[in-house]
């Protein structure tokens, strides 16, 4: 039988799409502005749009949050992410207009294949069209799109396309009922 051996482990040919120092100012960046107590949203914007990321207006970024490559990054407008949020954008990673990112979830571009002796990385996008909601503690995988005004309930894993205006909970997360939203 054949077993994992991570010595043999290479990702040479992912490309971050930044220089190695401008990967490490950028650490420096997030562990000092974002991954910390720093409370200011428009000093936030300023720095992600230093590095390459698109982001709207009205956008809300609560402390302690981590962001990987910001160059890989867009945000709509009115967006709200929470604390302790971790937005692991190896790969493309969009956030559109009026989704909330509760506190402590997890939007992840990268993953791993163990079906390979080698745990080989895997990099997909994530999409978050408008007016997403994704729920506390709940886990978005890569290559997931989640359509218009779909909702991820806390602690929930969305592995799969999240259908629009339709609440999802699970792990894997599954349909549970429509999203109906009132005036």
């Amino acid at each position: 039988m054949i077993k994992t051996d991570l010595s043999k482990y290479n990702n040479s040919w992912y490309k971050p799409g930044a220089s190695l120092f401008s990967r490490a100012v950028w650490y420096s960046v997030n562990i000092c502005f974002f991954n910390s107590y720093f409370p200011f949203y428009s000093f936030k914007i300023f720095l992600l749009r230093l590095f390459g990321a698109k982001v709207g207006t009205g956008v809300v970024i609560k402390p302690k949050v981590n962001i990987k490559y910001p160059w890989n990054l867009s945000i709509g407008n009115h967006v709200w992410i929470g604390e302790n949020v971790w937005l692991d954008s190896l790969g493309k990673l969009s956030i559109g207009s009026n989704c909330c990112i509760s506190q402590g979830a997890m939007l992840i571009c990268g993953n791993h294949n163990y079906k390979k002796s080698t745990f080989d990385l895997m990099i997909g996008a994530i999409l978050l069209e408008e007016g997403v909601w994704i729920g506390a503690g709940a886990m978005v995988c890569s290559g997931v799109t989640c359509n218009s005004h779909s909702v991820l309930t806390a602690g929930s894993v969305a592995s799969d396309m999240l259908e629009p205006y339709s609440i999802y909970q699970g792990n894997p997360a599954v349909k549970i009922k429509d999203r109906l939203i009132l005036e």
